[in-house]
């Protein structure tokens, strides 16, 4: 009996984990809309479109003018994976020197989890 309540516990808690939940810490997006929307709604803004980021190719927002870097690595046929946009959001200079993102890195882990969880969502 004790291990079935665990067992529904862990099953519980994988299902409310961010790749389960239906909602995440939004806050951590709050200083990326200066520059980024997460809505197509929301018109053009300095930094490219986000909406579907995950998958989608490097460089991929086709109405924003990217920096020779990252349109190199489009023709590379790089695509932003969570692997790849945590890489970047804590060092973008490291992953693609030159790149014009302006924000400093993101070094907290935790922070960019909670990025990350966001730009996951659709």
């Amino acid at each position: 009996m004790r291990y079935g309540f665990l067992a529904a516990a862990w099953l519980a808690a994988c299902a409310s984990s961010p790749a389960g939940a239906a909602d995440c810490n939004r806050q951590a997006f709050a200083s990326c809309q200066a520059c980024h929307a997460l809505t197509t709604d929301a018109g053009q803004k300095p930094g490219p479109q986000l909406v579907g980021i995950a998958g989608r190719p490097v460089a991929g927002d086709p109405s924003f003018d990217y920096s020779p870097q990252l349109q190199a690595a489009r023709a590379n046929g790089d695509r932003w994976t969570r692997e790849r946009l945590d890489t970047f959001l804590s060092d973008p200079q490291a992953l693609y020197p030159g790149t014009w993102m302006g924000s400093p890195p993101i070094r907290d882990a935790k922070q960019r989890a909670d990025l990350l969880c966001v730009l996951d969502r659709p």
